[in-house]
């Protein structure tokens, strides 16, 4: 049943708003092919192999252009991602939406488009990076610690996503294609992308229609906690149930961006626009059955089908933002300016339909959700740099952001009636369905929370000084934040509260040039806001198992202090090896507490149920090792040959109050490695890469989940022909990726003490393998 942790979340390119602003690779100084306009031609027929580049600017970061991406046609940002260090996701089977840099939750990840702060529509502030289309993406930076340039949201680390503009393309190109999936669905892929001189400056549009598709099988077997013979938990499990699903997400995405920059010897002028829109059903069926391996269902009296279960979520979801920037270069230095607006509509209309078979007389219920989240932002922003010396600049800055976020989620009466004893001996799961049960919806009301707004703003400032002194690049600065939250429950009797926070966050970071490789140091202090849910003053009856959950207004931001140290060390004319070791000290960890206060299901005298509240409770610090490697293999004498790879070690330690754990959903290994074989006499390419994550591990009130993946391999095919054709073929997903999870859950806190647990859960998801072909023409 849909809660309010629901209806906060969702997924947004709400601010792809600024999506034209400088990127933070633009911050410092870039190599010189960045500034290079590729032509059409150039971007369409790769001639050589791409490797990580090495960033120039004092901080620890890693760039990978498109074109280290590409020959794998990856559909979306997320799933570019995939290839670099230290990011994991625990999205379903072949998606990939919440980034988790260094495994921790995506709330800790900052994500910025062009170098700006995307406001995601989470609970957790987090943004969604499966709606980017890839064909957009100029880049992807690793920037591994902070600077007082950008806000502080970056306990784990930023991704920045860098767009294409006027000035990266001369020329256009179409792009088309198909995907092919295991069940025999074809999906088109098609694109275009025109950029030129128009006046006196530089125009891009572009345009991209991409078919979503994700049919996923689950299993899931549940265990009871046996009984002795007085009937006290024995903890050995006892088959219950048994249930087969079918998941299915079918949709397509649009989009549409544009951009005109006119660059000058003192002013740079750029106006930027996107406009994605999300079409999407996602339809589950489940059945549950009273055998292991039964598939009858009631065709026959004692037939082993429990329930049939159909789910079907319709999501319509419109994301536009209108942005633009001015820098201008006079005698006191150099001023930018810069102003965005973003809109996200997210419209849901869930059913949940079921006949219960476990009955005398079949029973049918029915439910009905509808949700409407509007999310809107205005944002502006300045800077003014000056020299002060050879080789030093210091820069002040400011920045403002004005954010509202109304939630309108209603259900309607619960439909509940028994239907005809006969069914028990005619039904035929697969060929009937229980919406066909459903009648007019009635008695439409908002959920607990439902009726809600959100209004933040934010008032930021910082100062820096940068500078370079021989083989030393370095950055010094401060940022002060503060943050006005006003959270409204506009349901009956609901509360209203306003708090607000400040922070100051001190940042250094520096880059020492030794011989054919570099060291980077670097330290900052960042935060990381509380979510949306767990700050709202609302009552949530059996949320956490049999207990409560109440949302506490005085919740402080957690912070962290944390150090950076690495080594990169060029191999020959393109390749990188690098090697870096992180830690972080978190404070004020958000962790739900007991408050004493009995829950609504309460027994005095027999099973006690709780409320529940989010609490800055303690402190906790993730730390690990971080290696990587882009080359190609002419040292061997194979110049065509290059290989990558990635392998990141990963730990953390927090207590709550069930004793010491690591940080939920962070998995303690993840690696990437491949290669691309590069034929020149032929035109053609050919490369395989492999991935794969460790098991995640989630310690909640009333549930204990781990998590494991199967590994992902890709392999891809291509010819070029001529000077502006290429056409590739891709295989994805080739071993069948698997999505396995163990769930212990309790009804009590003091079962989940003693691990006497009230139903054991074994359940896998999934999918078949995705093979795509795709051409480009340059024009």
């Amino acid at each position: 049943m849909k809660t309010l942790f629901t209806a906060l979340t969702g997924v947004s390119l709400a601010s792809v708003a600024l999506a034209s602003a400088a990127p933070a690779a633009a911050q410092q100084a870039e190599p010189a092919a960045d500034d290079k306009i590729e032509t059409a031609e150039e971007i369409v027929v790769k001639g050589t192999i791409a490797y990580r580049n090495r960033s120039e600017g004092a901080e620890p970061e890693l760039v990978y252009d498109q074109d280290f991406f590409q020959r794998f046609e990856p559909l979306t940002a997320g799933d570019a991602l995939k290839r670099v260090p230290s990011v994991t996701f625990l999205s379903d089977v072949i998606e990939s939406d919440g980034a988790r840099l260094r495994g921790l939750d995506p709330g800790y990840t900052q994500i910025l488009i062009n170098g700006e702060k995307v406001p995601g529509t989470n609970a957790d502030r987090s943004f969604f990076l499966d709606r980017i289309p890839a064909e957009l993406v100029k880049q992807v930076e690793i920037v591994r610690s902070s600077s007082a340039r950008r806000t502080g949201d970056a306990v784990a680390g930023t991704l920045n996503i860098v767009l294409r503009d006027g000035y990266q393309l001369d020329g256009g190109y179409i792009r088309g294609g198909g995907l092919l999936f295991d069940d025999g669905k074809v999906k088109p892929s098609v694109g275009a992308v025109f950029g030129t001189q128009v006046g006196p400056g530089r125009l891009l549009v572009g345009a991209n229609l991409q078919g979503r598709y994700n049919p996923k099988q689950k299993f899931s077997i549940r265990f009871a906690n046996a009984e002795d013979a007085n009937g006290d938990p024995t903890n050995v499990p006892e088959f219950d149930n048994r249930e087969d699903q079918s998941d299915v997400r079918d949709g397509t995405d649009y989009a549409l961006n544009a951009s005109y920059s006119i660059d000058t010897e003192t002013t740079d002028v750029e106006i930027s626009g996107f406009w994605v829109h999300t079409d999407r059903l996602e339809t589950e069926r489940s059945f549950e059955y009273d055998d292991l391996t039964a598939i009858n269902g009631s065709v026959r009296a004692g037939g082993n089908l429990l329930t049939d279960n159909s789910n079907i979520n319709d999501i319509l979801q419109y994301n536009y933002s209108l942005a633009g920037k001015v820098s201008h270069e006079w005698a006191a230095g150099e001023t930018k300016l810069k102003a965005g607006f973003a809109k996200f509509i997210d419209n849901q209309f869930e059913t949940e339909n079921e006949i219960d078979f476990d009955r005398s007389a079949p029973r049918f219920t029915g439910e009905r959700f509808d949700t409407r989240i509007v999310d809107q932002e205005f944002s502006l922003g300045f800077e003014h740099k000056v020299p002060v010396s050879d080789g030093i600049d210091v820069a002040v800055g400011g920045f403002y952001q004005d954010k509202d976020r109304d939630t309108n989620i209603i259900e309607a009466a619960r439909q509940r009636f028994n239907l005809p004893t006969a069914l028990h001996a005619s039904y035929d799961q697969f060929a009937a369905t229980p919406d066909s049960n459903i009648g007019a919806y009635t008695g439409w009301a908002p959920i607990p929370g439902g009726f809600s707004t959100i209004e933040e703003q934010r008032k930021d400032l910082y100062a820096l000084i940068e500078g370079k002194s021989g083989a030393v690049k370095w950055e010094v600065g401060l940022r002060w934040e503060n943050t006005d939250v006003a959270i409204r429950d506009l349901t009956p009797g609901g509360l209203s509260i306003d708090t607000d926070y400040s922070h100051l966050l001190p940042s250094a970071s520096a880059k020492i040039e030794v011989g054919n490789g570099r060291i980077t140091v670097s330290g900052a202090r960042t935060v990381r806001r509380p979510r949306f849910d767990d700050a709202s003053p609302i009552l949530l009856e059996e949320e956490l198992g049999d207990n409560d959950f109440l949302g506490n207004p005085l919740l402080k931001p957690e912070s962290a202090w944390g150090a950076d140290l690495g080594y990169e060390h060029r191999l020959g004319r393109t390749g990188v090896i690098g090697v870096n070791v992180f830690y972080r000290s978190i404070t004020d960890l958000i962790e739900i507490a007991n408050t004493g206060v009995p829950g609504a299901a309460d027994d005095p005298t027999g099973d006690r149920t709780w409320v529940y509240q989010p609490r800055n409770t303690g402190d906790g610090q993730v730390y690990g090792i971080e290696f990587d490697v882009s080359t190609s293999l002419g040292f061997l004498g194979l110049p065509d040959t290059g290989i990558f790879g990635n392998l990141s070690l990963l730990e953390s330690d927090i207590t709550d109050e069930l004793g010491e754990r690591r940080f939920n959903g962070q998995s303690n290994i993840v690696y990437n490695f491949g290669f691309i074989q590069d034929i020149p006499s032929f035109g053609a390419a050919f490369g395989a890469t492999y991935r794969k994550q460790g098991a995640a591990i989630d310690r909640l009130v009333a549930e204990e989940v781990r998590t494991t993946y199967g590994a992902d391999l890709e392999i891809f095919v291509e010819k070029r022909i001529g000077k502006a054709f290429t056409i590739r073929a891709v295989g994805s997903n080739l071993l069948d990726g698997a999505k396995a999870e163990v769930f212990d859950k309790y009804n009590l806190t003091a079962e989940q003490r003693t691990g006497t647990f009230d139903e054991y859960e074994l359940e896998s998801e999934t999918a078949g393998p995705v093979f795509q072909v795709m051409a480009r023409l340059a024009f």
